[in-house]
């Protein structure tokens, strides 16, 4: 009974979609550091795990995403320039970038809170 409430649609799309950020956090990190690396190109979410994560979505599949689902590929967006170095990272795109992850990753876990809350408090009767 209660292992059913921790598997509800909307915390397992919450867990999935924090996995997700999690690792993009990881891979824009990764960007920032390697933003004077001469031939780096930056990594960013592959187009293709971006259309499947926006199909589980609309479908309310989301809980079936794993975190070995997360694909991430070199960003060919035209509007990136590389430098002289070849390399096409922006250090004020990726902190922007990161802070906006980070924001998404607190409102998620926000949600996830308050909703282990109401439960606690479905269970208990009281508020803790």
């Amino acid at each position: 009974m209660i292992e059913s409430m921790f598997q509800s649609a909307n915390l397992q799309a919450t867990k999935a979609l924090m996995d997700v950020a999690a690792e993009r956090h990881k891979v824009l990190s990764s960007n920032l550091a390697n933003a004077e690396t001469p031939g780096y190109r930056r990594m960013e979410l592959d187009p293709s795990f971006i259309k499947t994560l926006r199909t589980s979505v609309a479908n309310g599949d989301i809980g079936s995403i794993q975190k070995g689902d997360i694909r991430f590929s070199e960003d060919r967006d035209p509007k990136l320039r590389a430098d002289h170095n070849g390399n096409n990272v922006s250090v004020d795109k990726e902190l922007m970038l990161i802070n906006e992850n980070a924001l998404r990753y607190e409102a998620l876990g926000q949600f996830a809170s308050s909703s282990l809350r109401q439960l606690s408090t479905a269970i208990t009767g009281r508020q803790t």
